[in-house]
């Protein structure tokens, strides 16, 4: 019965150490797959954020087909000046197209009407500084406007400001 019980003894010590060492593989192989893991999904948060920092970095202006709205110094037209600005840097490229009116505002052709119509009133003819466009545009209120895209030219405010300031006309 001695040799039984030693036998008994060194197979359990053996099953011992072989499930010891498979535990430690298991253990192993565990972090390994878990280390892993953790490289996979930092690599893909990486490259999400690289990718909606490209996509949302968009410059309007950049644009090759697109070119800078000059205004005169006087007599500016909506349909000429106004309107083709709108198009360009807030609605077609920007937040307030048809599909994704912000703030309720439309500017998608014609935007005439919308602008002028929209409340909380926008636009206060003869009254550039008094009107909410021109402060959002110049940064008096916040947000300031064009929020995502770099900020319109002082001569473009001072073009919407003139044309205010003119009569606000549908020209």
């Amino acid at each position: 019965m001695r040799i039984k019980y030693t036998q008994r003894a060194w197979q359990s010590q053996r099953q011992i150490l072989a499930a010891r060492d498979s535990f430690r593989y298991i253990l192993l192989k565990r972090t390994i797959t878990i280390r892993r893991m953790k490289r996979k999904v930092v690599c893909s948060i990486l490259l999400l954020a690289a990718g909606l920092a490209s996509w949302s970095c968009k410059d309007q202006i950049a644009e090759p087909n697109q070119s800078p709205i000059v205004f005169p110094a006087s007599n500016i037209s909506y349909s000429k000046y106004i309107d083709p600005l709108f198009q360009q840097r807030c609605a077609v490229g920007g937040c307030h197209s048809s599909t994704t009116a912000a703030g309720d505002l439309d500017l998608t052709m014609p935007s005439y009407s919308s602008l002028m119509n929209h409340q909380p009133r926008l636009v206060v003819s003869g009254a550039s500084n008094n009107s909410l466009l021109v402060q959002r545009l110049d940064g008096r209120i916040q947000p300031v406007m064009p929020p995502l895209q770099s900020p319109l030219s002082s001569n473009q405010i001072n073009g919407i400001k003139k044309w205010i300031d003119e009569g606000a006309l549908d020209n």
